[in-house]
């Protein structure tokens, strides 16, 4: 599997989950001797906009805006079309047709090098929720069918967990980009106080055929975000080895 020359310090999308901008701007500083690519989610968009992304972008650095587009199709074209040469890397939309389709068309005739990820299933959905909706099949399959959909419909990749990543790259070859949110580091695995269901080791998630991990909480929460930083590094390099 071509492991697409991603460069090690941008393997890792340090999730800036903060409340503000001075915040989120002094971790980038902590950690931009190891890592070059930021997550802005929701949270930490409404309070610092777009001012604290440019900032980011300035500093050399990647960003991941997201957002998860879900809105009346026409919406979603024109919130889109705000992201457009802006320097985003990636941005995140819901997993479904029209919302695809629209985010597209955002795209369309434009220069941008904005790639847009659909997302599958929420890291925090469990089997019991599926159920819950009426739903037969298992998380994997409906991981599966969205991503396939998206593909074909142009999307330049999915946000997806690493349990479902390998049937993903199997099944849908190595075009599809993979960004996989839920990765702990080995020994916080199983230790029940997660809000997250489906979660994982960076090192299994590339081997499984992510390109990318998003980890938030394990790095910002750590007495020693550094090391930790450089643990996940050392999984996903190890990883990579054997691909």
């Amino acid at each position: 599997m071509n492991n697409k020359n991603i460069p090690l310090d941008e393997r890792i999308i340090l999730a800036l989950d903060v409340s503000e901008p001075d915040a989120a701007k002094e971790w980038v500083r902590k950690t931009e001797g190891k890592i070059k690519f930021y997550k802005v989610g929701l949270q930490l968009f409404l309070a610092g906009w777009f001012d604290v992304v440019d900032w980011i972008i300035d500093r050399g650095h990647k960003v991941m805006v997201d957002l998860k587009f879900f809105d009346i199709p026409e919406t979603v074209r024109l919130a889109m079309m705000q992201l457009q040469d802006r320097g985003v890397s990636f941005a995140t939309v819901h997993g479904n047709d029209p919302i695809i389709r629209a985010s597209l068309a955002a795209r369309s005739g434009n220069d941008s090098a904005l790639k847009i990820l659909a997302v599958t299933v929420l890291t925090s959905f469990g089997e019991e929720d599926m159920r819950a909706m009426g739903l037969t099949g298992s998380i994997e399959d409906l991981v599966y069918f969205r991503a396939k959909r998206a593909l074909e419909l142009g999307c330049d990749g999915v946000v997806s967990s690493g349990l479902e990543a390998a049937r993903l790259r199997q099944g849908l070859g190595d075009k599809l980009l993979i960004v996989t949110p839920g990765i702990r580091p080995g020994a916080n695995v199983d230790d029940g106080s997660d809000d997250q269901t489906r979660i994982m080791t960076a090192r299994k998630a590339i081997a499984n055929g992510a390109d990318y991990v998003v980890v938030g909480r394990p790095i910002t929460r750590a007495a020693d975000p550094l090391s930790v930083i450089a643990g996940l590094q050392e999984e996903i390099g190890a990883a990579l080895q054997v691909l």
